[in-house]
């Protein structure tokens, strides 16, 4: 293709062989529009960009590697070496900045207009290759020992590298010795990884069309099973509510127990009235007094009533009287339910 380029230029009839070239003879440069400011020294060219910025115009991020048209110059020399500015307006407003080369730190400096995103590192850290500046150069080219403790350095930092090369070549030649086989293997994992998201994608299609939703939905997680199964013991009802019902069940209840609407008046399932007689519950008569409930102390003849001394008297009333303070919960229990029999006692 080259060859014919030169071929295939078009020579007009008043072309003049003597002025030269056909750029020449036209006046124009061979590299057109990106040539309309060489008069000022400034090339057009394709710049990308060495690291990440931020614009000072409109305080966006620019990312490494972001390619421009940018204004071409030379600034400077360092040594031998010349300085290149470049200028270019950002994409995203209408600042423009300027970034020159800095050829004493193998590196890009800004100008102006911007400003360096700073994630940088030592890279002896990671051992890299750091080239030598301009002071160690010197040094190992004037002062022979300082040439020759460098070269010990050099030559105990690479002893040391040399068991990690080993277990690493170790490493790779056990690992990759068979590349077919290798190869099968990486497949097969990424074969059965396929299939566990396929059968996945098909429980929670299943899932969505049950609940129809259209939603994406997430993997699953040890604190969700936890979440799921805590919520399964919850109650149906919420704190609150089981207040509010607490609230009225104790506003509703009266708060003196009525013979209408004691125990003893309720009927059962069975149609069947409870009274203490059918509970089972019998009152101990008083002292004095027989067992039987038909007989009163009014019916038994004087002659046939026990003797009691004034000082037994007082001392059987002390006691019923510490005996009906002790259980007078259950007496007023028992009295409220039998209308019947407390006339028959009184």
């Amino acid at each position: 293709m080259g060859e014919r380029k030169g071929q295939n230029l078009y020579y007009p009839p008043d072309y003049d062989p003597k002025a030269g070239g056909l750029n020449k003879w036209q006046g124009t440069h061979a590299l057109r529009e990106r040539a309309r400011k060489i008069h000022l020294g400034i090339l057009i060219i394709r710049f990308e960009m060495p690291y990440n910025i931020w614009c000072d115009g409109c305080k966006n991020h620019i990312g490494m590697g972001v390619r421009y048209n940018a204004e071409k110059k030379k600034v400077g020399m360092y040594y031998s070496t010349p300085v290149y500015q470049f200028r270019m307006k950002c994409h995203l407003c209408d600042n423009h900045f300027e970034i020159k080369t800095d050829p004493q730190n193998l590196d890009y400096e800004i100008v102006s207009g911007a400003r360096r995103q700073e994630n940088r590192w030592d890279p002896t850290q990671n051992e890299q290759i750091v080239p030598e500046t301009k002071e160690v150069q010197r040094k190992l080219f004037d002062d022979a020992m300082y040439k020759l403790e460098h070269g010990a350095k050099d030559t105990q930092t690479a002893e040391e590298a040399k068991p990690v090369l080993g277990r690493l070549f170790q490493r790779n030649d056990s690992v990759w010795r068979d590349d077919f086989e290798a190869n099968s293997r990486l497949r097969a994992q990424f074969r059965t990884r396929k299939k566990e998201l396929k059968i996945q994608e098909d429980k929670d299609n299943a899932l969505l069309a049950r609940s129809s939703l259209s939603v994406a939905l997430l993997p699953e997680s040890d604190n969700d099973r936890r979440m799921a199964h805590l919520m399964r013991l919850h109650s149906s009802k919420t704190v609150h509510e089981k207040d509010k019902e607490r609230r009225s069940a104790i506003l509703n209840r009266p708060v003196l127990p009525s013979t209408s609407s004691s125990l003893w008046a309720i009927p059962n399932a069975a149609g069947v009235k409870l009274d203490s007689r059918s509970l089972g519950i019998v009152k101990r008569p008083a002292i004095g007094t027989e067992t039987s409930n038909n007989i009163t102390s009014e019916q038994i003849p004087e002659e046939k009533r026990p003797k009691i001394s004034n000082v037994d008297a007082n001392a059987a009333r002390d006691t019923l009287v510490t005996k009906a303070v002790e259980t007078r919960p259950q007496l007023l229990l028992c009295d409220y339910g039998t209308g019947s029999s407390d006339s028959e006692s009184s």
